[in-house]
C-alpha cells in the first residue's frame, strides 16, 4: 500500500514539472521583452541617480564651506566685541587717572607755591647767615691776630725762663765741680737726696733699701710669660702684665691676687701706673694701649693711633693727664689722658724699646735699637740731646728718684747710669755670667739709689753697689730668663718675674 501511494506520488511530481516547464516556456518571450525595457529605465535611473548624489556631494560641501565661515565670522564678531569691551574699560581707567592726575597737579601747585615761599624766606635767611659768618670771620682774624701776640708775648716768657733755668743749671754745674774737687762729694749727694725726699708726698714710711737674700713667695703670674713688672707709687702693691693679655694686681706681703684687669686683645709688653695710683696703662702688641681705672678696674681709654705693636710706655711724674708710648712703627705718641688722643708724634730713625719721662714731665728719654739714648722735648717733639749709650740694643730705661740719674740697660750685657743734665756715663755695671735676656728686659734702681738690679738670661738676679759699681749679690731661684725687675719706693721688697711666668717677691 504504502508503495503505491510512492509511486502515485512520483508520478503526481512529474506531472507538475511538465507542467511548469511548458508554462515558461510559453511566459518565456514576454518576460524577456518585460526584462529588456527594465534593464535600459535602469541604467537611466542608475545615470540620475549619480548625477544627483555627484550634485548633493557639491551641495555638501559648499554647506560645509559655508558653515565653516559662518564660525569665522562669527568668532571674529565675538573677538571684536571683547576687544571694544576692553578699549571701554581702558577708556574708564584712564578717565580715572586723567581725573586723579588733575587732581595731583593742582596739590602739586600748592606744594609749589608753599615751596616758593619757603625757598624765599630760606634765601633770606641765607642772607643773614652770610651776613653772620662774615662778621664772625673778621672777629675770628681779629681773634687769630690777638692769639698771634700771646703767644709771642708766651714764647718771651718762656725764652726769659729757659734762661733763668740755664743759669741755675749753670749754678747747679758749678757747685757739683767745687763738690767734686773735695771728699765730701758722697755726704753732700745723700744730705740733698733726703731733703728731696722729705720733700715728696706720701713718703712718710721710707726706709733704706736693704739687699734681699730669700724668696718669701713665688707665684705663677701669668700664662706664657710675665714681661712688665712695677710696684705703686709709695705701695706694696705689684701690677704685672703677660703674654695672657692680662695686668694683675698682687699683694707683695702675702703674695695673693687682689684683682685683674681685662680688655687687652694682645700681649702686655709694658705697663705704667699714674702718680696717685689710680690708673694703669698697658702698652699691647695689638697697636693700641689700655687706660685702666684701678678702683673699677674698667678700661677707661683704649689709645688707638699705631702702626705697629707698641713695646713701651710711660706716664708724667708731674701730671696724671699726659702718657707717651713707643711701638715698632719707629714713632713715639704723648696722650692726654684726660681726652684719650694724641697730642703730639714724633719720627724716629730707629725702633725704640724703651721710654721714660723726665722728673719735670718736660722731656722724653727713649732707649733705641741702635744703641742711642735720646731725649726729646714734649712739646715740640723736637730732638735736645742724644748719645751712644750702648753697642747694641737698649732694652730698658729707669729714671731716679730723684730724676738726677737715668739707668739704661743693653743687649751688650752691660748697664750704664748717666747724668740727665749731661748724659756722661756716671757708672757701668757689668758681671761675669750676666747676659740680658731679651728685647724688654727691664731692670731698675732702689729706692735710696743705693744699688742698682737686672735679670740675667740664666735665671738669676743680680745686685750691684752704686758706689763700688761691683755686684753685691746674686740670687738663684728662677728656672727661665728673668725679663723684668721692679724695687719698691718704700725701700723693700723686690719683685722679679720670668719667662714662664713666674713671679718671685724677694725679702
Amino acid at each position: 500500500m504504502e508503495e503505491r501511494c510512492r509511486l502515485a506520488i512520483r508520478e503526481a511530481l512529474k506531472a507538475l514539472k511538465k507542467r511548469h516547464a511548458l508554462e515558461e516556456g510559453a511566459h518565456a518571450p514576454a518576460l524577456s521583452a518585460l526584462s529588456r525595457a527594465f534593464h535600459s529605465q535602469g541604467e537611466v535611473w542608475k545615470e540620475k541617480s549619480e548625477t544627483l548624489e555627484l550634485e548633493l556631494q557639491q551641495c555638501y560641501k559648499a554647506q560645509a564651506r559655508l558653515s565653516e565661515q559662518l564660525v569665522e565670522e562669527v568668532s571674529e564678531c565675538r573677538n571684536l566685541k571683547a576687544q571694544n569691551q576692553e578699549k571701554d574699560t581702558l577708556i574708564n581707567q584712564l578717565e580715572g587717572e586723567l581725573h586723579s592726575t588733575r587732581e595731583r597737579a593742582e596739590q602739586l601747585e600748592g606744594q609749589l607755591e608753599k615751596t616758593s615761599s619757603a625757598l624765599d624766606l630760606t634765601t633770606s635767611e641765607n642772607c643773614e647767615l652770610r651776613k653772620q659768618v662774615a662778621d664772625l670771620s673778621a672777629q675770628l682774624s681779629s681773634a687769630k691776630t690777638e692769639n698771634t701776640m700771646l703767644i709771642d708775648r708766651w714764647m718771651l716768657l718762656k725764652m726769659q725762663e729757659s734762661e733763668r733755668l740755664n743759669e741755675a743749671n749753670a749754678m747747679y754745674e758749678d757747685m757739683m765741680d767745687r763738690f767734686k774737687a773735695s771728699r765730701i762729694e758722697e755726704s753732700a749727694r745723700k744730705l740733698v737726696d733726703g731733703v728731696v725726699r722729705q720733700s715728696e708726698s706720701g713718703l712718710e714710711n721710707y726706709v733704706e733699701s736693704s739687699i734681699p737674700s730669700t724668696v718669701r713667695h713665688t707665684i705663677h703670674a701669668h700664662e706664657g710669660g710675665c714681661l712688665s713688672l712695677l710696684f705703686e707709687h709709695n705701695n706694696d702693691r705689684i701690677i704685672s702684665g703677660g703674654q695672657d693679655m692680662l695686668v694683675k694686681i698682687w699683694d707683695s706681703n702675702y703674695g695673693t691676687l687682689i684683682g685683674t684687669l681685662n680688655g687687652s686683645l694682645g700681649s702686655v709688653l709694658d705697663i705704667a701706673v699714674s702718680g696717685d695710683n689710680k690708673f694703669v696703662i698697658g702698652a699691647s702688641s695689638d697697636k693700641k694701649l689700655y687706660l685702666w681705672d684701678l678702683q673699677s678696674s674698667r678700661i677707661r681709654h683704649t689709645l688707638t693711633g699705631h702702626a705697629d705693636k707698641v713695646c713701651a710706655t710711660d706716664i708724667s711724674k708731674l701730671s696724671n693727664r699726659q702718657a707717651v708710648s713707643a711701638a715698632y712703627d719707629r714713632t713715639l705718641k704723648v696722650w692726654d689722658l684726660n681726652k684719650g688722643y694724641v697730642v703730639n708724634t714724633i719720627c724716629c730713625h730707629s725702633i725704640c724699646n724703651a721710654v721714660s719721662f723726665t722728673a719735670d714731665g718736660q722731656h722724653i728719654y727713649s732707649g733705641h735699637t741702635d744703641g742711642n739714648l735720646r731725649c726729646w722735648d714734649t712739646r715740640t717733639g723736637r730732638s735736645v740731646n742724644e748719645v751712644a749709650a750702648h753697642s747694641s740694643s737698649i732694652t730698658s730705661i729707669s729714671l731716679s728718684r730723684n730724676g738726677n740719674v737715668i739707668l739704661t740697660s743693653g743687649r751688650d750685657n752691660l748697664h750704664n747710669l748717666f747724668d740727665v743734665r749731661s748724659l756722661e756715663v756716671c757708672a757701668t755695671f757689668r758681671a761675669q755670667g750676666h747676659k740680658v735676656a731679651s728685647n724688654w728686659s727691664r731692670s731698675c734702681i732702689s729706692a735710696d739709689e743705693n744699688y742698682v738690679t737686672a735679670g740675667s738670661a740664666d735665671g738669676t738676679v743680680y745686685i750691684w753697689s752704686r758706689s763700688s759699681a761691683a755686684p753685691v749679690s746674686t740670687m738663684k731661684g728662677h728656672l727661665a730668663p728673668v725679663i723684668s725687675c721692679a724695687w719698691s719706693n718704700l725701700g723693700k721688697p723686690l719683685a722679679s718675674v720670668d719667662k714662664n711666668g713666674y713671679l718671685h717677691i724677694w725679702s
